[in-house]
């Protein structure tokens, strides 16, 4: 198909430009709302097309100049051509759309956006690994966009500078290896050591999971242990799932991330999930704990709990809080948690499945005064279906959501709000993951206020 000139009236939630063109819409990588653009069709279907910019002829005053080379090729990032201002307020229209689109919902308020540096951000990241003889040996990076290819990349802004500029030398590391095509996999998760840590070092520990198809030989580990030295580094090894995932060299590699304002400390494997962001991790559990407002003596419910990181800031209030998980081995390292800032007396933890018939699972929890629900992106439908309904003796003072996914957010909501009658009183977005169009979301729900006398 030939190139065809274009202009942007929109953005979409994956921050990409909408146009129209033949009665179709056109979505447009790389193209801003307002300008006018030749574009190239990649895919075209009856209804619309996706395409890619090839030249700006008239630029938006929110366009800005990728930091990364490889951005438009790497699939990691899709909006570094955005300024950070475009990007908070394109994901913040993508809620608001989301929730009247297909929740028929509106927020009493629109919180302000939560969002802070944008370069060096990733605390975890999973780097595909292939051995290329066409290419000269190992590429090691993120998947190149629509393509199973791995990006041939030189560094990434958005991991942190160590990580980002150990890059080349991963490359020759994993190709001196003897299982150098047996290797697919590289997982990063840095433990952010502060000064108000509980860890027994203070630095910030740098992980590498390797995850390896074959054992390595003897030659194989005398590589990895002299990079972990010279590097600062701390290699795993991972050869099936997960929970395989075992320290390597340094053995004392101990991980953990922290939440100064409870005085909280969690420890975590690599391999666990954490936010990637840990900066706005921390913000966002403030906002979170501002939202739910937990009050000593309350008896109070955290779904989908993971290792207790809003858990343990509850229970920090004095609140009786349950985290609940369907994991079995993060609630062994949340109880742990638990132990380890004191906070045993002020919460336990179940693990439960939480997307089969929770009612049975809930009703020996209740009465309970306020949730917080922060669940995967398919979000929390058979939970919020079976929660007591606004009118009910044990009906909810509050409700926070935390998302992921707008989509089953706003659908969860529209349970909440139209079956359950609650109100939804605040929604905001958090700005995870700057220059991609992944939007975190916090919600707050109460029941309706009792018609005065």
């Amino acid at each position: 198909m030939q190139p065809f000139t274009t202009t942007i009236e929109s953005l979409d939630q994956e921050g990409r430009g909408i146009a129209r063109r033949d009665g179709k819409a056109v979505f447009v990588e790389g193209a801003l709302v307002g300008e006018t653009v030749i574009a190239q069709t990649i895919k075209c279907k009856p209804t619309w097309e996706l395409a890619q910019t090839v030249r700006v002829l008239k630029s938006s005053a929110d366009r800005v100049v990728p930091r990364c080379s490889h951005f438009g090729v790497c699939g990691g990032c899709s909006m570094q051509h955005a300024g950070i201002s475009l990007q908070v307020a394109a994901k913040q229209r993508a809620l608001e759309d989301a929730l009247q689109r297909i929740g028929n919902v509106r927020a009493d308020r629109m919180l302000t956006p939560v969002y802070g540096p944008a370069w060096g951000y990733r605390y975890r990241a999973r780097l595909s690994v292939r051995y290329v003889a066409k290419k000269g040996g190992v590429l090691v990076g993120f998947h190149e966009k629509r393509s199973s290819y791995v990006a041939d990349m030189l560094a990434c802004p958005v991991l942190p500078p160590h990580i980002s500029g150990l890059l080349p030398d991963l490359r020759v590391l994993v190709a001196k290896l003897s299982i150098r095509d047996r290797v697919p996999q590289i997982e990063l998760a840095v433990g952010a050591g502060d000064e108000s840590s509980k860890c027994a070092d203070k630095r910030p520990v740098y992980a590498l999971v390797l995850r390896i198809l074959e054992p390595l030989s003897d030659e194989d580990q005398a590589l990895l242990r002299s990079f972990a030295d010279q590097h600062q580094v701390a290699f795993w090894l991972q050869t099936g799932g997960p929970d395989t995932a075992k320290p390597f060299y340094p053995h004392d590699n101990a991980l953990c991330y922290t939440l100064p304002e409870f005085d909280v400390t969690i420890p975590f494997a690599p391999t666990d999930f954490t936010q990637v962001n840990h900066r706005i991790n921390r913000i966002l559990v403030r906002r979170a704990l501002s939202l739910l407002a937990p009050q000593a003596h309350e008896r109070i419910a955290d779904f989908f709990c993971g290792l207790g990181n809003f858990t343990l800031p509850i229970a920090r209030s004095g609140a009786l809080v349950t985290g609940i998980e369907g994991s079995a081995s993060l609630v062994a390292r949340a109880e742990q948690a638990a132990k380890l800032n004191r906070l045993e007396k002020h919460c336990s933890f179940q693990a439960i499945n939480l997307f089969k018939d929770v009612a049975p699972v809930l009703e020996p929890l209740l009465p309970l005064d306020k949730i917080l629900i922060d669940p995967p992106r398919e979000g929390a439908a058979e939970l919020v279906k079976a929660l007591p309904e606004a009118n009910h003796p044990f009906s909810l003072k509050r409700i926070v959501y935390v998302s992921c996914n707008p989509a089953t957010l706003a659908r969860d909501a529209a349970i909440l709000t139209h079956d359950r009658g609650y109100r939804l009183r605040a929604a905001g977005i958090v700005n995870m993951f700057p220059h991609t169009a992944h939007v975190e979301s916090i919600a707050m729900f109460e029941p309706p206020e009792k018609e005065r006398a």
